[in-house]
């Protein structure tokens, strides 16, 4: 951790429990952000001393006003500016000389605005520095901490939310007073709440690590517009699982980029970023949910409920179709219904009536009473072959909405295995709904989301269980040859390398290629095709074709070396006619691979994860099936095979349909060492091995045709 990130975990105590608190630029118009930020601390009851700065008065409501900062007598712990921008570095740097080391700055018209607010932004940022001032903002909602010990309310949020145990992070000020009218309409509380704007120095990373640490916070959730240091990111992500448990819930827009640029090769068109956004969060442990609703159905889960020890879920009901409709859900999300044992199915016969289903889904039919609802609760609770309850209700004339919510209650206090809610309707079942929020069970009005939260706490807790991925050490490695090979071509002016120095850069790094020759005459064609021995492949090289087949320049299975000679020339007429203003530095010769299962392999340099690497179904077709994966680099082994059985394409290359299995093995080594040349050489901007071709289990793979781009520059 930098000295600057230390600085800000030690300044961020101060920020969300301050003992007293300097509102700067406070005043008394109702209405405005400075008055709703200082009657928000106010009415939140706020555990400290509030000292509001106000130019030009003496008192504020009940409270005395200062005109500077530097005019209050006591020690100030935190200050929160609220002033115009154009005078924000001007109350910062009063804070400084102050001694106050945590801020929160309110303000708008910075970054945001582009032109003069970048350098005012530039300048808040020096100043902090200066005082190793730690600041959230600007551009920012505010932060609430609900601890009855602090009870801070800094923020311009119409009120203060409950107290619980989710903690909430926002790019978007906006979207966090929405989500905290939502929050309260479900009942759900929060124990820390921070929008951090334009996060120009307290960042989301920053702001993770500090609820890592924080006793009240059991879970993380997280709204970005953008993913400024991915790496960072998925460190922080990886340490808080690994360290507490606690689980990541990230909201990240901008699914769409239609305005994105498509880049020349394959790998650089597919990998959009919000693909790699997915492969980053996956990778990390992060769970990417799709809207509020979504993330709150997760989190409530996991703030309320154990992680389920396993998928194996039963299902109570009063009505067949619900019953059926979850059963459907659940399936489909990869959970089992579980299989009861001979003594649950005894006790179920025995309490319900002829006409309920004791089977899995249990019915316990239209008109079940509280009674009815819990000893069939019991009985499934008890059961060890269930690991998890889904609890439906709907609303029926006789059905008493309240007691059953209440028995609900009761009877899963006595059990450490989860239960979810699905009290289906709206207004008859509002009463009964708001007794299992207010009591955190965790309700769902539809079965595919509480299906879904299930699934996924489940998948969490099997990565809970999962060793840390290893990084691989001792790969063997020319790094001297490669680093020649680009500098080369870099000083050449060279935007990408021919299939023959490509070649030679992969080989440095042990990637698996066949012996090539570039030759520049047709006289050459037969004596060296001989050399590199038949058959053989010939492709044209040229700085202006990067996709030889399209022009012709590729042939295959040459079998003598007069078929050399003729290949030669058909391949530069071929070219000369279609791209006549094309660059030809010869013909590369190499031996013609063994017929097998075509993948690709690739990697782009994403400029907020860095090297990613992907994976998939190779050949001409690649854009067109898009059966593909990808990891940030560098992986670990498991990490590698995993990103391969991701694809649909795995079965054929475990050996599906009574084929021979491929070489997977051959293929993770291949990944491996393609993930240590990314991340050793930064120049390298993108790179496709199209196809890569994996012959049988044993026999290794082999790069029939590489691409790669370099930097400019």
């Amino acid at each position: 951790m930098s000295d600057r990130a230390e600085l800000h975990q030690k300044n961020l105590e101060k920020i969300f429990n301050p003992q007293s608190v300097a509102i700067i630029g406070a005043n008394q118009n109702k209405g405005t952000v400075p008055f709703d930020i200082l009657s928000g601390i106010l009415s939140g009851d706020f555990n400290g001393v509030i000292y509001p700065v106000s130019p030009g008065r003496t008192h504020i409501s009940v409270l005395k006003a200062y005109k500077y900062v530097v005019d209050i007598e006591d020690p100030v712990d935190l200050g929160v500016i609220v002033f115009p921008s154009t005078v924000t570095h001007m109350a910062l740097e009063q804070c400084g000389q102050k001694g106050i080391k945590s801020v929160v700055i309110i303000s708008a018209g910075f970054r945001e605005v582009g032109g003069n607010g970048i350098e005012r932004e530039k300048q808040i940022v020096e100043i902090a520095h200066k005082y190793d001032i730690s600041f959230i903002g600007p551009n920012c909602l505010g932060m609430i901490n609900t601890d009855p010990k602090v009870r801070i309310n800094a923020s311009f949020a119409r009120q203060m939310p409950a107290a619980g145990s989710i903690g909430f992070l926002s790019q978007s000020g906006a979207l966090c007073t929405a989500v905290l009218d939502y929050a309260q309409a479900k009942g759900i509380g929060f124990s820390k709440f921070v929008s951090f704007g334009n996060k120009a120095d307290i960042s989301e990373v920053d702001l993770m690590y500090y609820l890592m640490r924080d006793e009240k916070t059991k879970v993380v959730l997280l709204y970005l517009e953008e993913v400024s240091d991915g790496p960072a990111l998925m460190k922080a992500a990886k340490d808080i699982i690994e360290l507490t448990s606690k689980p990541i819930l990230i909201i990240k827009s901008g699914r769409t980029e239609e305005g994105a640029s498509a880049a020349a090769s394959h790998t650089g068109s597919l990998a959009g970023r919000d693909e790699i956004c997915d492969a980053a969060f996956q990778q990390a442990g992060i769970i990417r949910c799709d809207h509020i609703e979504d993330m709150f159905n997760i989190a409530t889960a996991f703030a309320y409920e154990p992680i389920p020890l396993s998928n194996r879920v039963a299902i109570i009901t009063n009505a067949g179709g619900p019953g059926v409709l979850t059963t459907d859900t659940a399936i489909k999300e990869g959970l089992q219904l579980a299989c009861f044992s001979k003594e649950t199915t005894k006790v179920l016969k025995k309490a319900l009536p002829n006409t309920a289903n004791i089977n899995n889904p249990v019915d316990v039919i239209g008109d079940a009473t509280a009674d009815r609802y819990e000893t069939a609760m019991d009985a499934v609770f008890r059961d060890e072959n269930v690991d998890g309850v889904f609890v439906i209700l709907t609303p029926q004339s006789m059905t008493d909405i309240d007691t059953i919510a209440h028995k609900v209650v009761e009877v899963t206090q006595k059990y450490d295995k989860p239960v979810y809610t699905s009290f289906m309707g709206e207004t008859d079942v509002a009463s009964g709904i708001r007794i299992l929020q207010q009591n955190q069970i965790p309700h769902y009005s539809l079965p595919e989301s509480m299906s879904k939260a299930f699934a996924v706490t489940h998948q969490f807790g099997k990565l809970l269980q999962k060793a840390p991925a290893q990084k691989i050490e001792g790969i063997a490695i020319d790094q001297l040859k490669a680093k020649e090979i680009i500098q080369q071509a870099m000083e050449d002016g060279k935007t990408f390398l021919q299939e023959y120095e490509a070649t030679e850069l992969i080989k440095a790094y042990g990637l698996p290629v066949t012996k090539g020759i570039l030759i520049s005459s047709e006289k050459e064609a037969g004596q060296v095709a001989r050399k590199v021995g038949f058959p053989v492949v010939m492709k044209v090289q040229s700085l202006d074709i990067l996709h030889k087949v399209d022009v012709g320049g590729v042939q295959l299975n040459i079998l003598t070396e007069e078929d050399a000679q003729l290949a030669y020339h058909s391949i530069i007429s071929s070219v000369q006619e279609r791209q006549p203003e094309a660059r030809i530095q010869g013909v590369f010769i190499t031996r013609q691979i063994p017929k097998g299962e075509e993948v690709i392999l690739g990697l782009k340099r994403d400029p907020s994860f860095g090297p990613v690497i992907m994976f998939g179904l190779g050949g001409i077709f690649v854009e067109i099936f898009r059966d593909i994966s990808f990891r940030v680099a560098p992986l670990a082994r498991e990490e590698a095979f995993e990103m391969i059985k991701q694809v649909k394409a795995y079965k054929i290359l475990a050996g599906a349909r009574g084929r021979h299995p491929k070489d997977v093995e051959a293929i993770v080594d291949t990944i491996l060492k393609l993930s240590q040349l990314a991340v050793d050489h930064p120049e390298i901007t993108e790179l496709d091995i199209n196809p890569l071709i994996v012959l049988q289990e044993g026999k290794g793979c082999f790069a029939a045709d590489v691409k790669i781009l370099l930097r400019e520059g």
